[in-house]
């Protein structure tokens, strides 16, 4: 009974990973598609203004992530019929610190935000005319976002991930269609912000209106319980720690960019960006799955826990790798096919550092999904925080001295200094023998052996002198070809040591849920 019970919920967590992966594949196509036509029509530098503003506004989405976790978190543990007043107070709750708090912010953003951006990034003409209704749309936009969290949580705490992601696909292609009717009309950078936040208020849309289709009996009108409000502070207060480091680390290149050079550059950094972004929350997303898995493991053993946690951290570092490490023998044909030689030359070098950060950064995902669902928010915090401060030191340090060819490598530091901390924390949380063993074979080895491959299989094709304009057959071809020899060698290193055959039975489970042959 119990072997079929572990059998059903492996299924589970497959499939719901199938469905993350699907939408998330389709926001990739569609934003890959568009964003040559983006930068076409707007011009570099009207896309690096774009993507300060979209930094200026990144700080919120400490407060909207928070919410989002506490909201699903605590209403994964109210699914019973009997708790349902409970759990209709706890929406009630969120969705009123949604509007009222997110309402305040937008207030902030629209008034301060134009005249800082103006002083801070030495903008002006027309770029700096236009930063107060991009500021407008861009905040509005993300309160949309806020409140449509809350309601996609009535989903997430159910792990329906088929509805989260079809909402996520429609509103995705609201994006899209509404840029390249709107884009070309007014070219300027507030028209592309407008075009997302139309995005999120499509997805708030649909997100209500499902919700109070499927699970309507769930729902209630926005209002304030003190209990309710406790539970949601009680996890949320570190998390909003752990979620404002993880915004520092991620915006620190950008800011310092705006700040010290010109917008095209934050331009070419955030075309890199976008591109190394879009495969590392690919494998984000594969991985999100987990942290109700986790949060369903509260009664079970350490061994069984820690069993559960390396296993399903070996698979991610192994997918990020490949995946991540495609990108790198690829990034300057890859940049010159997708959006042009002047960009190519300038931003292939960062591509190839953000996706060895990104590789770095894979490492910790799983193992935070576990803390953030054990309930020791105070541990992602304390990740979280070191690695926005040796992200920010590094920028700081680095870009004044060695300017634009020095960006990204503060967000390798960040990860490393991430990678230490969570071995240390592990270190403490576990007391298993065997557990540097463990490190060392499901965490290090295969982002180790990724990151190496992927760099020797660059050095190979520099020395062949790979031809920059390629086609797209060719392109994704090599990317394929790549991503599949790191994964080859990943895999057949995984094989040796006392956790090989746990490894080749674990993939052994995927290949016999997704591919269409039985696994061997």
């Amino acid at each position: 009974m119990a072997d079929v019970t572990s059998r059903k919920a492996s299924t589970d967590v497959l499939g719901n990973s199938a469905w993350n992966a699907a939408a998330f594949a389709v926001a990739v196509a569609l934003n890959l598609l568009v964003l040559p036509f983006v930068v076409f029509r707007l011009g570099v530098t009207a896309f690096g203004v774009a993507g300060l503003v979209t930094a200026c506004v990144a700080p919120a989405l400490a407060f909207s992530n928070t919410l989002a976790l506490s909201t699903t978190r605590e209403l994964a543990l109210r699914l019973e019929p009997s708790r349902r007043d409970d759990a209709r107070r706890l929406f009630a709750t969120a969705v009123m610190l949604a509007l009222a708090t997110g309402s305040s912010i937008v207030i902030l953003f629209t008034l301060t935000g134009a005249p800082l951006a103006r002083l801070g990034f030495h903008l002006s003409g027309p770029s700096a005319d236009d930063l107060g209704l991009a500021f407008a749309l861009a905040s509005a936009g993300w309160l949309c976002q806020c409140l449509s969290v809350v309601f996609l949580a009535l989903f997430t705490a159910r792990q329906d991930y088929r509805s989260v992601a079809l909402i996520s696909i429609i509103s995705t292609v609201v994006t899209t269609c509404s840029m390249v009717l709107l884009i070309p009309r007014w070219p300027q950078a507030s028209t592309f912000l407008g075009c997302q936040s139309l995005g999120f208020a499509a997805s708030l849309l649909l997100a209500i209106g499902w919700s109070r289709r499927v699970i309507g009996d769930w729902m209630a009108r926005p209002a304030i319980d003190r209990g309710a409000l406790g539970n949601l502070v009680k996890l949320g207060g570190w998390q909003l720690a752990a979620q404002g480091g993880v915004l520092i680390a991620a915006q620190a290149d950008r800011y310092l960019l705006g700040a010290l050079l010109q917008p095209q550059f934050v331009g070419f950094y955030t075309i890199a960006q976008r591109l190394e972004e879009a495969v590392y929350i690919g494998v984000l997303k594969v991985g999100e799955i987990l942290f109700p898995f986790f949060s369903a493991l509260q009664k079970e053993t350490d061994d069984r826990k820690a069993d559960l946690l390396f296993r399903s951290s070996w698979i991610l570092n192994v997918l990020a790798a490949s995946a991540l490490g495609g990108l790198t023998p690829v990034a300057g044909p890859l940049l010159h096919l997708w959006t042009g030689a002047e960009v190519a030359a300038e931003a292939q070098r960062v591509l190839v550092i953000l996706s060895i950060a990104g590789i770095l950064g894979s490492s910790s995902n799983v193992f935070a999904f576990y803390l953030l669902a054990q309930g020791r928010s105070s541990s992602n915090a304390l990740i979280a925080l070191l690695t926005g401060v040796f992200t920010l030191a590094t920028s700081a340090i680095a870009l004044p001295y060695f300017g634009w060819q020095a960006a990204g490598w503060s967000a390798c530091i960040g990860m490393i200094a991430q990678m230490i901390t969570v071995v240390i924390l592990l270190r403490r949380h576990f007391s298993l023998t065997g557990m540097w063993l463990r490190l060392i074979h499901f965490v290090l080895m295969p982002i180790g052996i990724g990151i190496a491959t992927a760099l020797a299989l660059r050095y190979g094709f520099r020395s062949a002198q790979l031809d920059q304009a390629l086609g797209w057959w060719y392109v994704g071809g090599l990317y394929v070809l790549v991503a599949g020899i790191i994964f080859v060698v990943a895999v057949a290193a995984s094989q040796a040591g006392p956790y090989g055959a746990a490894c080749w039975r674990d993939l052994r489970v995927i290949a016999g849920r997704f591919l269409p042959i039985k696994a061997i």
